[in-house]
């Protein structure tokens, strides 16, 4: 059984999405499971099946979660000395060479990651291109839209 890195926000976001599946939407499918067998025949009941598709669609996920807080191996960057080293967890100042803007991101694990909010996933390219790097690093990195050159402004542990 592999670990999986994920940092104590990341732990904090799946036990509640855990905690929401199993207290809130199980209680509501099973409702909704019992409410459609009362209407009688089951093999032409498109809300039992539906509802029991759901059902089983939400099984899966709590037991993706329950496997990934079993290997999770959090990582709290905080409690790291900080040597200007790009690690999991870092949030990283970054300047694109070509275009000269500024972006900053926070290397995350799989279910964390949401580009929308700057959290890049750290076997994602620009993540991998990046753990190991230093500050005032220049980084290139390929892409499925192309190569990017960047170079690192800043590593943080926040």
């Amino acid at each position: 059984m592999e670990k999986e890195p994920i940092t104590l926000n990341g732990l904090e976001k799946i036990k509640s999405e855990l905690k929401f599946l199993k207290e809130n939407k199980r209680p509501e499918i099973v409702s909704a499971i019992s409410e459609a067998r009362s209407h009688g025949d089951l093999k032409e009941n498109a809300e039992y099946h539906a509802a029991k598709e759901q059902q089983a669609h939400n099984e899966g996920r709590i037991q993706e979660i329950e496997d990934l807080i079993a290997r999770a191996n959090v990582i709290d960057v905080t409690k790291i000395n900080n040597n200007g080293k790009v690690i999991f967890g870092s949030t990283v100042l970054l300047q694109n060479l070509d275009t000269k803007d500024r972006i900053d991101y926070k290397i995350v694990g799989q279910d964390e990651a949401d580009i929308s909010k700057k959290l890049i996933f750290y076997l994602s390219p620009i993540g991998k291109g990046l753990i190991g790097k230093n500050k005032s690093d220049l980084v290139e990195i390929k892409t499925p839209s192309g190569i990017k050159n960047f170079e690192i402004i800043d590593v943080k542990y926040i």
